[in-house]
Order: C-alpha cells, then sequence, then structure tokens
C-alpha cells in the first residue's frame, strides 16, 4: 500500500492549486494524515511541513545552515494551515531540526535570553517520531536513506544492563563544587570481584549519559562483543561560559583530572591503573586532546567527536592542539576522530582533514598507532555525535582477544 497518495510533493502541490480554494484544506489533512511521515524524502530531496492556523512565519531552524540564526523560510500554502520548504540532500545526510514559529529572526549571538527564546518559539516535528531530547529540549532528526541509525539504545530489550551510581564531585583545581559525576560499571561488574577495568572519563557528562545514551550503547556493545567491559566516569560541565574556560587549553583541567577525579574514581571502583581513555565532543574533545596529550602513556585512548580546532576563540591554543599531535613523540596509541561534513568549514572540517592528514602520516611510521577518522553527513548536532558513538568507542576499547 502506498504511504502517500501522491507520487511526489509536486504532484500534490499541483492537485492543490487545481481545487477551488474552500476544499484546499482537505487535501492540506488528508496529506497530514499520510501515514509515511515527515519530512517526505524523495531521493535526495526532503520536504518539512507544519501546520498551523494561527503562525504569522514559519522558519526551518536546521542545523546546518550557516547563518545566524539557522532558519530557512517556509511558505504557507494558499488558502490552507499547511506550510512547506524542501532542500535537497546528500543521501547520508542526518541533521537535527526544529520549527520556529513567528520567532523575531534575530541573531543568536545577540541573543540575552536564548532559553526563553527557544521555549516560546521553537518546537520539534510533531509529525516525526525520530527524536532527541537534550535536557528539556527536543529537537527532530531527518535521516537520509543512507544516514547512519539513531536508535533508542535505552529502550533495546534483552540487553544485560550495567549499573549507573552518581555522585556529587569537588575540585579544588577548578574552583567548583557539587557537578554531578556519574558512573557506569558494566553488566559483570558485581560478578568479576577481583577483576580491574579501563576507564573512560567523558566529558559534558550531562549529555553522555542523557541524550548521548553512552551506557546504553555500551551495553549493547558488549553483549555483540563489539567492545569490552568498561567503566565510564561521566562529569558533568559548568555553564557555557565556564565550559569554554575550563575546556580550551587549560593545564588545571588536566590537574583535576590526573590529581582529582581519577584518584576518587580508583578509590570507589576497580580500574586499572594504566590504558585509561578520554573522550568528549566540540570543546569537550580539545579538553580530552589536551589533557591526553600531557600524559600519553597513561591516557592511551582518545575519542574527538567534532573538536573545533580552527578559528575564533583561543585561536593560538587550538592551533597549538594539532601541532602536538605532529611533533610529540608519543600519543594515545588509539585515537577516534570524526567531524560532519557540515559543519563551520573552517572551525572544524578544515582543521579536521588537516590533523587527519597528520595522523595518518604518523601511522605509516608507528604501527602501534591506530587512529580511524570519520566523516558524518551530518552538522554539528546531538544526533551526530549519538550516531557515532558506537563506532567511537567500540574502536577506542576493542573486544579483548
Amino acid at each position: 500500500m502506498a504511504v502517500y497518495r501522491w507520487n511526489s510533493f509536486i504532484q500534490f502541490l499541483c492537485e492543490v492549486y487545481q481545487t477551488p480554494a474552500p476544499d484546499r484544506q482537505a487535501l492540506a489533512d488528508e496529506l497530514l494524515a499520510s501515514p509515511g511521515g515527515f519530512p517526505w524524502v524523495e531521493r535526495n530531496k526532503a520536504t518539512f511541513v507544519f501546520d498551523s492556523p494561527s503562525a504569522q512565519q514559519v522558519a526551518l531552524n536546521i542545523d546546518i545552515v550557516n547563518r545566524d540564526p539557522p532558519f530557512e523560510p517556509m511558505v504557507r500554502l494558499d488558502d490552507t494551515n499547511l506550510w512547506y520548504f524542501q532542500r535537497h540532500f546528500e543521501r547520508d545526510a542526518l541533521v537535527d531540526y526544529m520549527f520556529a514559529v513567528d520567532d523575531p529572526g534575530t541573531p543568536l549571538a545577540q541573543e540575552l535570553d536564548l532559553m526563553q527564546r527557544v521555549g516560546r518559539h521553537w518546537q520539534a516535528d510533531p509529525l516525526n517520531a525520530q527524536s532527541i531530547q537534550a535536557q528539556s529540549v527536543g529537537t527532530s532528526i531527518l535521516q537520509m536513506p543512507r544516514a547512519r541509525p539513531v536508535p533508542n539504545w535505552r529502550a533495546m530489550g534483552g540487553v544485560p544492563r550495567g549499573r549507573i551510581a552518581r555522585y556529587r564531585f569537588n575540585s579544588t583545581q577548578l574552583n567548583f563544587s557539587q557537578r554531578s559525576l556519574w558512573v557506569y560499571t558494566p553488566p559483570d561488574y558485581d560478578a568479576a570481584e577481583t577483576k580491574n577495568y579501563r576507564l573512560l572519563i567523558f566529558l559534558d557528562g550531562q549529555w553522555a549519559i542523557n541524550a548521548l545514551e553512552a551506557p546504553y550503547i555500551v551495553d549493547a556493545l558488549i553483549k555483540h562483543r563489539r567492545m569490552q567491559p568498561i567503566i565510564i566516569a561521566m562529569l558533568s560541565s559548568g555553564s557555557q561560559s565556564e565550559r569554554l574556560q575550563e575546556y580550551i587549553g587549560n593545564d588545571k583541567h588536566y590537574a583535576m583530572l590526573a590529581a582529582e577525579l581519577l584518584p576518587f574514581l580508583q578509590a570507589e571502583h576497580r580500574i586499572q591503573p594504566l590504558e585509561l581513555g578520554l573522550g568528549g565532543v566540540g570543546e569537550g574533545a580539545v579538553a580530552a586532546a589536551h589533557a591526553a596529550l600531557k600524559n600519553p602513556a597513561i591516557f592511551e585512548r582518545l575519542i574527538m567527536v567534532s573538536p573545533p580546532l580552527g578559528s575564533r576563540a583561543a585561536v593560538h591554543l587550538l592551533k597549538e592542539t594539532a601541532e602536538r599531535f605532529r611533533d610529540l613523540p608519543i600519543l594515545p596509541n588509539r585515537i577516534f576522530h570524526s567531524v560532519g561534513r557540515y559543519e563551520h568549514d573552517m572551525r572544524y572540517v578544515q582543521p579536521a582533514l588537516a590533523l587527519r592528514g597528520i595522523l595518518e602520516r604518523r601511522m605509516l611510521h608507528d604501527p602501534s598507532l591506530a587512529y580511524r577518522f570519520v566523516e558524518l553527513g551530518s552538522g554539528h548536532s546531538l544526533a551526530a555525535f549519538k550516531s557515532v558513538l558506537p563506532e567511537a568507542l567500540a574502536h577506542a576499547f576493542p573486544p579483548e582477544s
């Protein structure tokens, strides 16, 4: 049975404009009730639709648009409540989007209270079941035919589950207190009372534990023997300004990890003293790299998802990070690195390709270095990060022979 009565959205538009104005809304209602779901994907083109009888203007807020705000204006279909927008995408595209309804359209960089604006004007697509939740905000996902999957790992049945303990952690190095620290232990942790486990410290723990579903991904990978059982420590970050100050080229952040967090974890859990891992997303990936390069003899596993190594703030520190990968005599021996094709070119994509060249050249002369680079058909989005995290974890901590 066909999921839409029309062969294409253009055919639908033609029928609407051949229909008397009073009867057009009935066609729009029929389209919205179609079992095919939305966005409507036709080969390499996607059509987004939004239903509103009262909106004065609607825009598609999509993460691959490199302007401020990242909006594409939608068109209202005459004599209906239906708004629509069409765009071509690569066949592997995986992008986040929301609808901005009667948004003022002013630059986000000048917004004094962004969360209030988001709550008032932005919303996920009610016609799309594919979504991702970040704190109190939900975004919808466009998944083109060859895009990476973004399953609901938490809902998977038949998977033995590890445990998650929550602590409150304080740091004198960074002068913070009572930050959430979640520690995941694998399903066999209690049964194997004499076994020590490798540790991964994943920054921005509030994302890792919630939107990225890191513990649930690890459960599934362990079950299917795609990775070894590990312990994951997920430390939450501070406010956005605190996060940038702590994460970009900050030796005190490394000192917090090595002299405060690691001893705390070793006192509470059975952790191998060597072959530890660090990982992060965005600026968290830069912080993970900075710390791992300070002591690669201990931090032998590194996960970098979309690190901003190019222009903007602290450019000299970000450039220095890439040079350290080139010049240091020792590197972490298992490195995973990814970037989204639609991320900002000079801030993310070009520096990622340059770093890829550095590390692939080093692999030619260092057989102990296992480096993997992945380019995603995505922007800088949680859906992209979640889609690549299974491959990152499996590379950094492969199953033991």
